[in-house]
């Protein structure tokens, strides 16, 4: 059974909130750069970067990174994506759907590391679900939802899935 937990109009309200906490702890958006984690932290982040442009009247880089092979739950090699943003000095805002495990940040700091090194790292993520593996937690969460191991989070994206939603399953 699926349930949408959070609409679009609730999702864009999550979104406007961690941009004005992002402006708030980094103190402006000065040497900023996001750095969304495929797929649809990519898609996030952008609606981040936007939001940022708006409020703050500044580009910022926004940078995709491919994170499938520094992944711990995969036998096969697959080549190093270089990430398409320079990040060396930078305030990175590192961007994902869903927290869970805290295994796909670990490979995703992997990956940011060998591709430059970064003044400070910040997690943003849309859904923190719990459950973690790792000492990892987020800067800025859009919304807490308590799941138990056998449901599934969905996000939603408009650029993919035609709306943007959070359903649980």
């Amino acid at each position: 059974m699926v349930k949408e937990i959070v609409d679009a109009m609730a999702m864009q309200r999550a979104l406007t909130r961690i941009t004005y906490e992002i402006i708030e702890k980094n103190k402006g958006i000065n040497n900023l750069v996001i750095v969304g984690i495929k797929t649809r932290g990519v898609y996030i982040g952008n609606h981040i970067a936007e939001r940022l442009q708006q409020l703050e009247s500044a580009e910022i880089p926004v940078g995709q990174l491919d994170i499938s092979s520094y992944r711990d739950d995969l036998n096969e090699i697959t080549d190093k994506q270089p990430l398409d943003v320079n990040v060396d000095g930078k305030r990175v805002i590192l961007v994902d759907d869903v927290l869970y495990t805290g295994r796909t940040i670990r490979a995703a700091l992997d990956a940011l590391m060998d591709n430059g090194r970064p003044a400070v790292v910040n997690l943003a993520v849309l859904v923190d679900r719990g459950h973690r593996e790792l000492p990892i937690r987020a800067d800025f969460v859009g919304k807490n939802i308590p799941t138990s191991a056998m449901e599934r989070i969905q996000v939603n994206v408009e650029e993919i899935d035609g709306r943007d939603s959070v359903e649980i399953e």
